[in-house]
């Protein structure tokens, strides 16, 4: 299957994302692809999420995998990962445009996609390490929603230097490193808070001590607040997330039969009101490479904390762990500039008598 690559709407540190179209006829329902590309010599990170995605190509929850692709672009080698593309961009998206929150009914249909998500995930024994708004997808309209970027998945029982999102950890992977399934479920319960008020589930002040909100998560013994206005069943949904300790924890198979999700309560989204046009399939908001944050959504919804690249040692004391967390071997930046930034917004159409890269997938 050829490919024509056209115009590029997103950048991070080793890859690159683009829209793309199929040069011949390949599928009406997707005329349009995107196409994470990174250099040969750096692309294990894209090769392990195209291994990881290509197993689940039978679950309508998660983002699809059409193959893979290498090219050689001004003498330089690339490695392609072709995906489906989000035509409406993301939950983020969707909660920030929303000015406070989603209604309580698309927060449960919602919540049903990503627990069937994770399920699937679970049972072939991955754990997705990520789960947060920016990487659940809207694919059709809005009542499509899908889980993407496997970047940071692993297997079951792996052991690996901890990654992800610190707002959304579990006190688990901060305090022993232990990222399973569970920890997924803690980041699902961050999700629904998140939905359901506009905010993060953690209170978080510009000028916080990341240290101490770390700290907080993984030996505290607060818990994030459930929100007043959610509905009871609501309320014990989270609670079930929210549980300190993982073997407790509700499981996405269980949680699935919860009444807050019963398949006879939960109705199509409202797709009335379009949500703003994306600027890629995974919604690259306006980062900046300095620290740009609102003022409102507790000073930080903005700036909530992304990817980090220092490792952290499985066998740090806990002090050293949450010390390591918070600051590494250099000052944090908690404002997304370590990871995907906006390159400059794009036309989703091509430009007429612009010269395309083509490709080839083997």
């Amino acid at each position: 299957m050829e490919w024509v690559r056209g115009e590029i709407i997103g950048k991070g540190s080793f890859s690159s994302v683009y829209l793309a179209t199929p040069s011949k006829d390949f599928n009406e329902s997707h005329p349009l692809m995107a196409v994470k590309s990174a250099s040969v010599s750096k692309s294990s990170l894209l090769q392990r999420e195209k291994e990881i995605l290509s197993q689940f190509l039978d679950c309508p929850q998660i983002l699809h995998c059409f193959g893979e692709d290498y090219t050689i672009e001004n003498g330089d080698g690339f490695y392609n990962l072709l995906l489906e593309f989000a035509p409406r961009g993301n939950l983020h998206q969707l909660v920030r445009s929303s000015g406070g929150g989603l209604s309580q009914s698309d927060v449960r249909y919602y919540t049903k996609s990503i627990l069937q998500g994770l399920k699937s995930i679970h049972k072939k024994d991955y754990v997705h390490c990520d789960i947060k708004l920016q990487n659940i997808l809207l694919c059709n309209g809005c009542t499509e929603v899908k889980i993407a970027d496997f970047g940071l998945a692993k297997k079951a029982g792996e052991k690996k230097n901890l990654e992800g999102t610190p707002l959304y950890m579990s006190p688990e992977s901060i305090t022993r490193n232990e990222q399973e399934a569970p920890s997924d479920i803690w980041a699902l319960g961050c999700v629904v808070v998140e939905m359901v008020t506009g905010n993060p589930a953690w209170k978080c002040r510009l000028d916080a001590n990341v240290s101490a909100l770390l700290f907080k998560i993984g030996f505290g013994e607060e818990l994030p607040e459930i929100p007043e206005v959610l509905c009871e069943d609501g309320k014990d949904f989270l609670r079930k997330c929210f549980v300190r300790d993982p073997k407790m924890r509700w499981s996405a198979d269980m949680l699935l039969n919860h009444p807050f999700v019963d398949v006879e309560t939960v109705t199509l989204p409202n797709c009335e009101q379009p949500s703003p046009s994306p600027r890629s399939p995974y919604d690259f908001p306006d980062w900046s490479s300095t620290q740009s944050c609102s003022s409102r959504s507790y000073n930080c919804y903005k700036s909530e904390i992304d990817k980090w690249d220092s490792p952290v040692s499985n066998t740090s004391s806990p002090a050293d762990r949450i010390r390591h967390l918070g600051i590494g071997n250099k000052k944090p930046n908690w404002c997304y500039t370590d990871c995907w930034i906006s390159v400059r917004e794009q036309s989703f159409l091509f430009q007429k008598g612009k010269s395309y890269k083509k490709g080839r997938v083997q």
